[in-house]
């Protein structure tokens, strides 16, 4: 699978050229996003089914790392969503 990346602006567009598909990096940065919400909630999880203090302070620990991720993320978001015209329709 060939990609090519737009890097004349950090928003740009990927491109699969096999399939011919365009993702915005708008949709991508939302999936990203979504996944490290879902990691952040795995790992709150776990630490709550476990009764061992040493796993329950790694996922309590991996679950800090992905509230940052997650606030990493939607910080790019945010900005994407201000310089992608189709955010502002």
């Amino acid at each position: 699978m060939n990609i090519k990346i737009d890097y004349e602006q950090d928003i740009g567009v990927v491109e699969n050229y096999k399939g011919g598909i365009f993702m915005p990096t708008g949709n991508k940065l939302e999936t990203a996003l979504a996944s490290a919400k879902g990691l952040g909630a795995d790992m709150k999880t776990f630490s709550l089914d476990t009764d061992n203090e040493q796993a329950k302070q790694m996922f309590n620990e991996l679950a800090t790392t992905m509230g940052t991720v997650e606030q990493s993320i939607q910080s790019r978001l945010d900005f994407v969503k201000q310089e992608e015209p189709q955010y502002n329709k």
